[in-house]
């Protein structure tokens, strides 16, 4: 029988000056260092290195963002941490929000629980000529 893993190793690691275009789907703990685009998905700890570049919609339990750049949405069900010099460009969604002084952050942020699944958001039904509004 395997042993658990320690919560704070890492699982495993996206290196500096590598590439990779795709779907991340993982257990435990990863750290990007290199250039990711694409989506993330986890229950457990993505970690942005100082130096990443990541393009990507982020929807995992907790996201530690040590430096480096994110474009997109990040959905945290457990927490985000920005830690100076990151930098992140899209909206942030989860119920616990620490953002270091230093950090450049471009978006809204919105602090309550995270559902299971993303709410669509639906238009509203467009009024016919003639019918009020």
């Amino acid at each position: 029988m395997e042993s658990p893993v320690p919560a704070t190793e890492i699982t495993a690691l996206l290196g500096r000056g590598t590439q990779f275009e795709g779907k991340l789907h993982f257990e435990g703990r990863v750290r990007i260092d290199g250039v990711f685009k694409g989506e993330v998905h986890s229950d457990d700890t993505l970690i942005i290195g100082d130096g990443a570049e990541v393009h990507a919609e982020i929807d995992v339990a907790t996201v530690i963002v040590r430096g480096g750049v994110v474009h997109g949405n990040i959905r945290a069900k457990t927490a985000i941490e920005i830690h100076a010099p990151g930098k992140v460009v899209g909206n942030l969604h989860s119920p616990s929000v620490f953002i270091d002084r230093g950090v450049e952050f471009q978006g809204s942020c919105r602090m309550d629980a995270v559902d299971a699944k993303p709410a669509k958001n639906t238009p509203a039904p467009a009024a016919r000529p003639g019918q009020p509004s």
